[in-house]
C-alpha cells in the first residue's frame, strides 16, 4: 500500500501569530474578559453581516442565550433536527422547553420542510436549523414556513414582539465563512450560534458567539441583555469595575457565567485575520477530495465550494480579495459555498458493520476517520425523554453508512491523495473479504 503516514482527523492551524497574541494578554496582566474580547466581537460581527455578536463560553451557551434573550422556556416547543450533535437539543431542554424532533428530508441532512411544517403548533416558538459540514440551511423555505405560521403566533415579550413569528436560531456552529443565495452565515437567520471549539475553523480552543440579523431588534438591548446573561446577570463586568470609584454594581437577575476570556480572544483574533485564506485552503482540498473520489462509489456531501488558484494559497487576504470571494460565492449556481468545514462522505449500499470496519482500516493506516452524527434518538439522554429512531428513518439512513474524512488545514494535497488512495484500497479490500 506505499508509505505510511499520520493524519489528524482535525488539529488546530495555530502560528506564531496566535501564540504572539495569547503571550501579549498574558503580559498585559488582564486575562479575563476585556478589550480583546469587544475587538474580537468586532470581527465577527463584521465575518457574519451581522450588527453585533456577543463573545460567550461556547457555541452551546450562545444557542441557549439565544432562547433566553427570546424569553422561551417552560411550556414552550422549539424544533430541531434529529440528525445533529445534542448542542442543538441540549440548550432547549436547559431553559425547560419542550424539543421536538424533526426527520430531515430523504437522502438529505437537512430538516424536511414538509415533516417540520406538521410539527409546528401554537407552543412553537423557535426553529433551530443545523448548517451541517459547513453548508447553509434553506432559510429562505425555512423564512417561508414561519411567516406563514405567523397567525397562530403568540408574542411572550418584547423580543419575540419585535420578531412577530416563530424565531430561526441557527446552529451555525460549523458554518461560520458560508453564504447561501447572497446571504452570509450569520445573517440568514434571527440569530446563529458560531462555535470556536479547538477542532473548528477558527478556533479559541474553547468558545462561541452569538450574532443576529439587522434591521429587527433593538441591537444594543440585545446586547445588553446577553451580557447580563453571560456573567450572573451582574450589571458591570470586571473590566468596568476597575474604573476609580466604579465598584457599585446591582444583579438584575440570577443569570449564569458563560463569558469569553482575553486568551481565547487574542487566539480569535489571529486566526480571524487569517480566516478567509483559511477558508479558500479548506475549498481548495474539498475540491481535491471531490475529484479524487469521483469514480469510487462514495456519495460526498456537497460542498459547493468555489475558489481559485490564486485565493488558494497559504496567505492572508486582502480585503478587496475577500470581497471578490464572497461575490464569486454569492453569484455560485447553486447560490451558496460551504465553509468547508467537515468532508462528510456516504459509503452507499454498505452496511453500519462496512462503515465501522472501513474506519478501523483507516485507523491502522494512520488516518482518523469520524462519524458526524449519531441521530439524537439513539442516544440515551434523547431516548429517555421518548424519542425513538423508527420515527425518523431519513435520519438512521443518513447515519448508518456515513464516514467523516479527515478536512483541516494542516492537509498537504499529496496528504488528501494518500486518504482517497487509501480509502478505494480499504473499499476494494473489504468487498472482496465478503463485507456488505
Amino acid at each position: 500500500m506505499g508509505d505510511q503516514r499520520v493524519i489528524p482527523f482535525s488539529p488546530p492551524d495555530i502560528t506564531e501569530a496566535e501564540i504572539d497574541g495569547v503571550v501579549e494578554v498574558l503580559k498585559s496582566g488582564w486575562i479575563t474578559t476585556g478589550p480583546k474580547t469587544k475587538e474580537f466581537e468586532r470581527r465577527i460581527a463584521a465575518l457574519c453581516n451581522a450588527p453585533r455578536a456577543a463573545a460567550l463560553s461556547s457555541a452551546t451557551a450562545a444557542l441557549e442565550c439565544a432562547l433566553r434573550v427570546l424569553g422561551i422556556g417552560p411550556g414552550d416547543e422549539v424544533i430541531t433536527s434529529a440528525y445533529t450533535y445534542t448542542a442543538s437539543a441540549s440548550c432547549i431542554c436547559h431553559v425547560g422547553a419542550t424539543p421536538v424532533l424533526c426527520d430531515v428530508a430523504p437522502g438529505s441532512f437537512e430538516m424536511d420542510l414538509e415533516q417540520l411544517a406538521s410539527r409546528i403548533t401554537d407552543r412553537t416558538k423557535a426553529i433551530i436549523p443545523v448548517d451541517l459540514a459547513g453548508i447553509m440551511a434553506d432559510y429562505d423555505g425555512l423564512r417561508a414556513l414561519v411567516e406563514s405560521s405567523s397567525d397562530g403566533f403568540r408574542a411572550k415579550n418584547d423580543v419575540q414582539e419585535q420578531l412577530g413569528r416563530i424565531a430561526l436560531i441557527a446552529d451555525g456552529a460549523h458554518s461560520l465563512g458560508a453564504a447561501r443565495h447572497g446571504l452570509a452565515s450569520g445573517e440568514a437567520a434571527d440569530f446563529t450560534a458560531v462555535s470556536f471549539h479547538a477542532v473548528k475553523n477558527l478556533t479559541t480552543a474553547e468558545g462561541g458567539a452569538l450574532a443576529w440579523r439587522a434591521g429587527v431588534f433593538d441591537d444594543d438591548e440585545v446586547y445588553r441583555r446577553l451580557m447580563l446573561w453571560s456573567l450572573h446577570g451582574q450589571t458591570k463586568d470586571a473590566l468596568a469595575k476597575t474604573k476609580v470609584g466604579a465598584w457599585e454594581y446591582d444583579v438584575a437577575f440570577p443569570g449564569w457565567k458563560c463569558n469569553m476570556n482575553e486568551l481565547s480572544a487574542a487566539l480569535g483574533l489571529a486566526q480571524a485575520k487569517r480566516y478567509p485564506s483559511l477558508l479558500a485552503r479548506r475549498r481548495a482540498i474539498v475540491s481535491r477530495y471531490e475529484a479524487n473520489l469521483a469514480e469510487c462509489g462514495v456519495e460526498l456531501i456537497r460542498h459547493y465550494a468555489e475558489h481559485d488558484g490564486d485565493a488558494c494559497a497559504p496567505r492572508i487576504l486582502t480585503d478587496e480579495e475577500a470581497a471578490a470571494v464572497r461575490k464569486r460565492e454569492a453569484a455560485s449556481p447553486d447560490g451558496h459555498a460551504s465553509s468547508g468545514h467537515l468532508m462528510i462522505a456516504r459509503l452507499t449500499g454498505r452496511s453500519t458493520e462496512f462503515r465501522n470496519r472501513t474506519i478501523e482500516a483507516l485507523g491502522e493506516l494512520g488516518i482518523a476517520a469520524n462519524v458526524h452524527y449519531k441521530p439524537l434518538p439513539l442516544l440515551s439522554a434523547y431516548r429517555d425523554l421518548g424519542f425513538d429512531i423508527a420515527e425518523f428513518p431519513n435520519a438512521y439512513a443518513q447515519f448508518e453508512n456515513e464516514i467523516t474524512l479527515p478536512l483541516h488545514t494542516l492537509l498537504s494535497d499529496d496528504d488528501v491523495d494518500y486518504v482517497c488512495e487509501r480509502l478505494a484500497e480499504t473499499l476494494g479490500a473489504l468487498e472482496r473479504s465478503g463485507v456488505r
